[in-house]
């Protein structure tokens, strides 16, 4: 399986360059070093590669099979009291016997044929199993790349929230130090500044936590997570298509990979009845081969009785074999397969019919979503509007300091909301994503 067809989906999801620094991560670079890493993602190219060596004539048993072997017979008889024998004495005989066979079936059912075509099918569900785990790792990839990257927005807006207080509140200790302002309005920026320094905090700890865990899919080792994490280029605004669900539905019919492995376990056990059916026909096989025997005889004590044969044999012989009656175990396997055959067409006509609901209801979703991204950004807009406007009011004595840190908090939930809409927006379009197919397509 070439992991570069995966990588390259991320192209259209992230639109940057590949090149790669060390202070800086893209959600392209992070995928490809999850995918090098990752131990699921090694197994699984070691079980195409299994598969890819089965796949081939010999396997299926297209071809004789040639064995070649020797005896070495030592016998010593003894015919001292046997008065019938032409060799009195004690006789040892010595032999050396060398074989070349070759077996070959000639007709079984046709069982070579269907044989051949399970281990190419093998070999793709090999392939699917493959696709499917490198989606997941890409999925898995950019919701925790992204996460950092909502995470880190959070953290820079309580700096940015707290950076505020701490200006104010020092402008105010120097007005109160010259008997300028009120020890009310001091104690609400303390206060202010003490509650944005505990959320930046806080936050600070959930992205280091988010990072670590990127850094965790990608190497797969907490000892390789660096002291310092890197810069994350991308950010959340993501420009998105949009979704059709009629589109959607055949890119999912032809692309999803649950449903491709699906349609391969199908005809797999459609390949498993054909080959039950084969015990129900004769099998025709063909033997032949060569054996040559040396054989040396001589009296143990009398050296003048000595003798040495030489013979050569070939051979070469046809089988025919028809089970007539094994207590109808034959008929009986290959009935029970018509029926797993019918079960996996109801398993794969219900997982059609579970993705399509689930299709349908995540761009229903992608839709709300995407319509929440566009009043949250309407919302920020005015709120920030609002925050600036009250500030400069503040600035002016027109506004207390408790109604600044309403139009703040404002403002803050507002921004926060936005992140979190984002997030699930990006969220939901990588699951559309993943169940059209398009996660591991090359373009």
């Amino acid at each position: 399986m070439k992991l570069q067809r995966t990588i390259s989906t991320i192209l259209l999801i992230s639109g940057i360059l590949p090149v790669f620094a060390q202070q800086t991560l893209s959600a392209k670079e992070a995928v490809a070093l999850a995918l090098e890493n990752n131990f699921k993602v090694r197994i699984a190219e070691k079980q195409v590669e299994i598969a890819d060596k089965n796949n081939n004539w010999m396997e299926a048993g297209m071809f004789p099979t040639i064995t070649i072997g020797a005896s070495l017979n030592n016998t010593i008889q003894d015919n001292t009291n046997n008065p019938f024998t032409f060799t009195p004495g004690i006789i040892l005989s010595q032999g050396i016997t060398p074989s070349l066979t070759a077996n070959w079936n000639l007709f079984s059912g046709l069982s070579m044929f269907i044989t051949k075509d399970r281990l190419e099918l093998l070999e793709q569900q090999s392939n699917g199993n493959s696709l499917a785990v490198i989606e997941t790792t890409v999925q898995d990839v950019l919701k925790a790349y992204y996460t950092a990257g909502l995470q880190k927005e959070r953290m820079l807006l309580f700096s940015t929230l707290k950076d505020y207080s701490r200006k104010r509140m020092a402008y105010y200790e120097l007005k109160e130090k010259y008997s300028k302002s009120s020890s009310l309005e001091l104690l609400q920026f303390r206060n202010q500044y003490l509650t944005d320094s505990t959320n930046y905090l806080v936050q600070e700890i959930s992205y280091q936590n988010a990072m670590r865990n990127l850094l965790l899919i990608m190497n797969n080792s907490a000892d390789s997570i660096p002291v310092s994490f890197p810069e994350l280029t991308d950010k959340l605004e993501i420009s998105f298509p949009l979704v059709d669900f009629d589109k959607a539905l055949e890119d999912m019919k032809s692309n999803n990979q649950n449903l491709k492995n699906q349609y391969i376990s199908l005809e797999l056990q459609k390949t498993a009845t054909n080959y039950q059916r084969t015990f129900l026909y004769p099998t025709l096989s063909f033997q032949a081969g060569i054996t040559p025997s040396y054989f040396w005889f001589r009296e143990i004590k009398d050296d003048l009785l000595e003798a040495q044969t030489q013979t050569l044999q070939y051979y070469g012989n046809f089988n025919l074999r028809y089970n007539l009656f094994n207590n109808w175990k034959a008929k009986r396997s290959y009935d029970v397969a018509k029926i797993q055959e019918e079960i996996a067409t109801l398993n794969t006509e219900s997982i059609e019919q579970s993705l399509a609901t689930t299709l349908r209801n995540v761009i229903e979703l992608y839709k709300v979503r995407s319509k929440l991204v566009d009043i949250s950004a309407e919302n920020l807009n005015y709120a920030s509007k609002a925050w600036d406007l009250a500030q400069k009011r503040f600035e002016l004595g027109t506004l207390t300091s408790i109604e600044l840190a309403t139009f703040q908090n404002n403002y803050q939930n507002t921004l926060i909301q936005h992140y979190e809409n984002q997030f699930n927006k990006m969220d939901t379009f990588l699951e559309i994503y993943k169940l059209t197919g398009k996660m591991g397509l090359s373009f």
